[in-house]
């Protein structure tokens, strides 16, 4: 091989090289030529002139080059390094979401409950009393756990959309705390719904017949009636199931000739001067032997024993007096049938120094009411489907009688006002088993000179 045959070889070299990005081929080319110049004879020093001048814009490109894959890989190098920043972004972002998933808070409200319910009504009188619309009651739920036997239950009322002075009302109708041990013996303590009657613990509108809740719910067993106290319930097998809690008693001072005991109910700091009992058995005699059947029975039997000398905020009227209230209740179901009904008396020891909103002599020593009601599920299987899939239709009648001049103290007449009975004819369409429309017919009387007027009622409500 001759002496330029080598370096356009070692040229041709240099050159694949240079595109592997090799800057040190650049020094072997300089001193490669160096030595062709030194060793060439006087003939070849112009061609090799000329060929070492070729050499030399040879390297100049190849520097180009170089210089141009530096910039290359230093632009990868940026674009490398500019994914690693957003990949690293990204990274922190999912351990954000990751911590915040397991962050307390979000672990807190892993047990919190929302629910409520709510009516709206339109009565219409068939006399003097006016027709109006009410959107009766907004009932917002709140319920925590704490822990699996831990939980917290509370309901907030708004009835009749407004309130000032004179009329609507916020309450706090339930707010306890249930401490579940076993199935034979829970705690509870708090704002609880007084254990007595049927309505007064299932009262939301998808669970009773009619617009307007019964007479016997109003003026017998006042609903919804709440006790602020502490007990336990539980069931001591799987047809009998109990309640019983100490509580703060009733103001006797508030009752009345016409709604009984229902003025008695302290809402805001009841006084525990004279404290009272109450409880509750329900008892299901073919829990198990009807289980896989249409049929369901359950019987209850409940009290409330207490005094009367209690007062708001603890300023108590300084009456004497004691109520004694049993009661007993039943519902039944067969096929498309529900049967339901409910008996009380309430004797008042001390009825004389009862009252006081109008002529304390006109309380009774003993109030007594009942009601009975049959509804008939007539709703088509064939019509459930699609939007209807799980409705459902009844029709129902009901009796009330509730007198709460039953049995006066001697030598006190009865106010013919306080005996009244009502017929209840009506019929609920349910859309969903959460969302009903009601209508019905009542057709009221007593026995006192006044004629009551007879009412339509149509309404609609809701749980959630």
């Amino acid at each position: 091989m001759t002496e330029k045959e080598g370096v356009r070889s070692m040229v041709g070299k240099t050159k694949i090289c240079s595109l592997f990005g090799r800057p040190l081929m650049f020094v072997m080319v300089v001193l490669i030529s160096t030595s062709v110049c030194s060793a060439a004879s006087s003939d070849d020093v112009e061609a090799m002139r000329q060929e070492i001048k070729e050499l030399r814009q040879m390297v100049k490109e190849l520097a180009k080059e170089v210089r141009s894959a530096k910039k290359a890989k230093g632009k990868e190098s940026s674009l490398q390094a500019q994914y690693q920043q957003e990949l690293g972004e990204i990274r922190a972002d999912v351990t954000k979401l990751s911590e915040r998933q397991t962050h307390p808070l979000g672990t807190a409200l892993d047990g919190l409950k929302l629910g409520g319910y709510g009516e709206i009504h339109a009565n219409f009188t068939e006399g003097t009393e006016k027709d109006k619309v009410d959107f009766h009651r907004l009932v917002l739920y709140l319920g925590y756990d704490f822990a699996d036997w831990i939980k917290f239950h509370s309901e907030i009322e708004l009835e009749h959309a407004f309130v000032n002075s004179a009329d609507g009302e916020v309450s706090l109708e339930q707010a306890y705390v249930d401490f579940l041990l076993s199935d034979n013996l829970n705690i509870r303590v708090g704002r609880l719904l007084t254990p007595v009657g049927i309505i007064n613990k299932y009262h939301e509108p998808t669970l009773f017949n009619g617009v307007e809740r019964p007479l016997f719910a109003t003026n017998i067993i006042p609903t919804t009636w709440s006790s602020d106290g502490v007990g336990f319930f539980g069931s001591l097998n799987p047809s009998l199931s109990y309640e019983a809690y100490v509580v703060a008693g009733l103001d006797g001072s508030k009752f009345n000739e016409t709604t009984g005991i229902r003025g008695g109910r302290i809402k805001e700091r009841p006084s525990l001067n004279e404290p009272a009992f109450t409880g509750r058995l329900d008892y299901r005699p073919f829990a198990e032997a009807l289980n896989n059947s249409d049929q369901s029975l359950r019987l209850g039997f409940s009290g409330y024993f207490g005094g009367l000398d209690n007062g708001d905020e603890g300023t108590n009227p300084g009456i004497d007096g004691e109520i004694a209230l049993v009661s007993a209740d039943f519902e039944y179901s067969i096929s498309k049938f529900d049967f339901r009904g409910a008996v009380a008396n309430i004797n008042l020891d001390g009825a004389r120094s009862l009252g006081g909103d109008g002529d304390p002599d006109n309380v009774a020593d003993e109030i007594f009411g009942w009601y009975l009601e049959g509804a008939y599920h007539f709703w088509p299987d064939e019509w459930k489907t699609g939007k209807l899939k799980k409705s459902d239709a009844t029709v129902f009648v009901r009796y009330d009688n509730a007198d709460t001049q039953h049995k006066m103290p001697s030598g006190v007449a009865k106010n013919p006002a306080g005996a009244q009975t009502e017929w209840t004819i009506g019929t609920n369409f349910y859309l969903t088993p959460n969302f009903v429309i009601k209508a019905d017919y009542k057709f009221r009387n007593d026995d006192g000179a006044r004629d009551l007027d007879d009412l339509f009622n149509i309404g609609i409500g809701w749980t959630f």
